[in-house]
């Protein structure tokens, strides 16, 4: 391999205890070098971050996403290369749309309720993301069944997961709490790009102009295959209504029978008050010059300040058809007021809260 490609990975002051060679099967088997590592930045990407805010894109599909953790031969590699098990478990989102919670709640689901594996070993190992960088230290000699992580649209989703038995879960987030949640992660983080100015953000959410592409493209592309029996479609604010009830049907969903005491064990420590406590969760053992969580919290809590009346505009999006079918049927309690002659549509909700007085997962 070329020196100038070889992955240097970075190395975290923290160090936890990896699990032991009684855990269960389907965990990754860690090798305990004496330090805790997160593989998922170059470490030449790193120091140019740490000088100022520079970013760094590779596109794929049509589609532009951080170079710090993608390439375009990892998405490629994600895309038409990977070996997707019948036994697989795909964790689908658009980014800030439930993917940590997800991957907590998964977790939780294959140890049974024992919280000893989500607190010794990080989220991003556990559950790891197909398209990264690491993809294949990570999953080609993982033990069954894996559980992968993806933030790919179904257009350039690993294409034999569609010839295989395999299952998907895809979380979908009300538009408005996602461009919120995303203005304030894009502060945070320090590779990707930061608009101060809230309704430039805005626009730029609506056309697609961001990393990652539009969220509507991504649900839209996803809800195609709603009906099939490897898929189960959860939206975001179910789960937070009734969590119980949703570690049930995921757990229906993947065949997992629990007792009530290993499902009460899921439902607690995948909770938001659990969660923004544990280091494996919270990105706390991301170094500050990539994610600075003294700018904005990876779990944000408000400051009791007061809702923020806001009308987010999607003006002008050209595939608005899409968002026609998309938003009635997920968000009924939206109301959708469109000038689809002009391709003009803006989609109104009473309140989008910028800061709130609980607890929200970004």
């Amino acid at each position: 391999m070329n020196k100038q490609n070889h992955l240097q990975f970075i190395s975290f002051r923290e160090w936890k205890t990896w699990p032991t060679s009684s855990s269960p099967s389907w965990k990754i088997k860690c090798r305990s070098s004496g330090r805790l590592t997160f593989p998922l930045i170059r470490q030449e990407n790193l120091r140019k971050t740490m000088a100022k805010r520079i970013v760094k894109s590779v596109q794929y599909g049509g589609i532009t996403f951080p170079s710090i953790v993608h390439s375009e031969e990892s998405i490629c590699y994600a895309h038409r290369s990977f070996q997707v098990r019948d036994s697989d478990v795909f964790n689908v989102t658009y980014p800030k749309s439930g993917t940590t919670w997800m991957q907590e709640i998964l977790t939780l689901i294959y140890s049974n309720g024992d919280p000893t594996f989500s607190q010794s070993t990080p989220c991003w190992e556990r559950v790891p993301w197909v398209e990264h960088n690491a993809a294949k230290q990570y999953l080609e000699n993982r033990p069954s069944p894996r559980l992968i992580t993806s933030h790919l649209p179904a257009t350039i989703f690993p294409e034999k997961f569609f010839t295989s038995q395999a299952k998907a879960i895809y979380i979908v987030r009300d538009p408005k709490d996602v461009c919120v949640s995303l203005y304030h992660y894009t502060k945070m983080c320090s590779f990707l790009e930061y608009r101060e100015d809230f309704g430039e953000f805005i626009e730029l959410f609506s056309t697609g102009k961001i990393l990652f592409g539009t969220w509507f493209d991504h649900v839209k592309s996803w809800l195609a295959y709603k009906n099939e029996k490897k898929f189960l479609l959860l939206v975001y604010d179910e789960l937070l209504k009734d969590l119980r009830g949703s570690v049930l049907r995921i757990c229906e969903f993947l065949g997992k029978n629990l007792d009530s005491t290993m499902v009460d064990s899921v439902v607690e420590n995948a909770s938001f008050g659990v969660m923004k406590n544990n280091k494996m969760v919270n990105y706390t053992l991301v170094p500050e010059n990539v994610l600075d969580q003294k700018i904005s919290p990876f779990f944000r809590k408000g400051k009791n300040q007061k809702n923020v009346e806001k009308n987010l505009q999607f003006n002008e999006y050209p595939k608005v058809g899409a968002v026609k079918h998309i938003v009635p049927y997920l968000f009924p309690s939206l109301s959708l007021q469109g000038f689809l002659g002009t391709g003009k549509l803006t989609l109104l909700k009473s309140r989008v809260l910028l800061s709130t007085s609980s607890t929200r997962k970004i």
